[in-house]
């Protein structure tokens, strides 16, 4: 896929595709829709970075809120989003130990509890040991600099999707 096939897209392609490039919020997808055309596939990633950035405090909130628990009940029940699934797969916190999830439970609660939001950090740029040791550490910091902490984990969540997005469309060569 080219960015010239990503221009032309209708509204509801661009949503089905980019949709869930940031976890539960299509509604940011829909708003960058209207910048196009976009020159690269940066540039739309640009675009949505910007608009996050362009948000009001709550909104922030509210984008962090749309993130799961790790390894919390949705991954227990099955009904995370499949990008979730194997960003939390890949970070290894399908395999914790019982000790580990009661940690890691104990630990989402505080910050959540504290924050208002849930801890994100980029689960496929880590493993189950570094999430629990950044958890620990963050919980430790004041709201706003946690609120700019998740957005960033927010944005290269979403540049991990984007890229998988780019890849999984890319046209292939033929063997001739």
């Amino acid at each position: 896929m080219d960015i010239k096939a990503v221009n032309s897209m209708s509204y509801e392609e661009f949503i089905d595709l980019f949709g869930n490039a940031v976890e539960k919020c299509p509604l940011i997808a829909g708003a960058i829709w209207s910048k196009r055309p976009f020159t690269t596939f940066v540039d739309l990633e640009t675009s949505i970075f910007e608009f996050i950035d362009s948000l009001p405090q709550t909104g922030k909130e509210g984008i962090l809120r749309c993130l799961p628990d790790l390894a919390g009940r949705e991954l227990q029940s099955g009904t995370l989003s499949a990008e979730s699934q194997k960003e939390q797969v890949q970070a290894g916190l399908t395999s914790l130990s019982h000790e580990e999830q009661e940690k890691l439970h104990q630990f989402n609660s505080l910050y959540k509890n504290k924050l208002g939001f849930p801890f994100v950090i980029a689960a496929r740029m880590s493993d189950k040991s570094k999430i629990l040791q950044d958890l620990t550490a963050r919980i430790q910091n004041p709201p706003l600099q946690e609120l700019y902490n998740g957005i960033e984990e927010v944005k290269k969540i979403c540049h991990l999707r984007l890229q998988d997005i780019h890849c999984k469309h890319a046209v292939r060569p033929t063997n001739p």
